[in-house]
């Protein structure tokens, strides 16, 4: 009687474990991965600088499974298909002396420089930094951080620097799920903001300033 006891105790903590696990999901847990880059071209993306008589794929191009933005004209690529709720990865480095860029999430409106999204810093030395572009908004510790008179607002990150030297390679772990945004820069969170105002929309990366490469750019249903 006592081993039958037992265990039904153990199968009672194995059912509660997993319950608790499975409830835990919901935060931060992924689901279906899904490849936004495919490491060879630019399907699935728009290349967009403001100037048509510019040459987008001067601007961007792949070489190696790797893709190098020149950074100059300022622009963006996008996904051409929308995402809400889901943990952005991707990888970068400088490919020369550290510049500017940055990961644009729930863009929406008419392509321009800059749309409106809820930006993702890539400048050097301020990974991690939010800036809400467009009029978006979101409330980081407790302050409502929304200005419509701004074309933009820099919510600085929460810790020192936690990028990699010049030429080394960065990685970039974004969730945002349902209204909130979480933004960790090889693996320190650096910032965190909730009630955003747009929750879906468009992904892209920046071309800004100078030379850039990415890799590895996927996302992660979230539930």
């Amino acid at each position: 009687m006592r081993q039958v006891a037992g265990k039904l105790s153990i199968w009672f903590v194995l059912v509660v474990f997993l319950t608790v696990l499975t409830g835990c999901q919901g935060l931060f847990g992924p689901r279906q991965e899904v490849t936004l880059w495919n490491g060879e071209n630019f399907s699935g993306w728009k290349l967009y600088v403001p100037d048509e008589t510019v040459d987008v794929n001067e601007v961007w191009t792949v070489k190696d499974g790797v893709v190098h933005c020149a950074g100059k004209p300022n622009g963006y690529m996008r996904t051409k298909r929308k995402y809400e709720d889901y943990r952005l990865h991707l990888e970068w480095r400088w490919a020369g002396e550290p510049a500017n860029s940055g990961v644009l999430l729930h863009i929406s409106g008419p392509d321009q420089l800059w749309p409106r999204c809820i930006e993702s810093q890539l400048q050097a030395g301020n990974a991690g930094d939010l800036v809400i572009i467009g009029g978006t908004g979101i409330t980081v510790d407790g302050q409502d951080k929304q200005d419509v008179e701004k074309p933009y607002v820099i919510i600085p990150k929460k810790e020192k620097s936690s990028e990699n030297p010049a030429g080394q390679w960065n990685t970039y772990e974004i969730y945002c799920e349902k209204d909130s945004i979480h933004c960790f820069v090889n693996g320190v969170l650096q910032n965190e903001g909730t009630k955003a105002t747009d929750t879906s929309g468009w992904i892209g990366l920046q071309s800004e300033g100078g030379p850039i490469e990415f890799r590895n750019i996927y996302i992660e249903l979230l539930e």
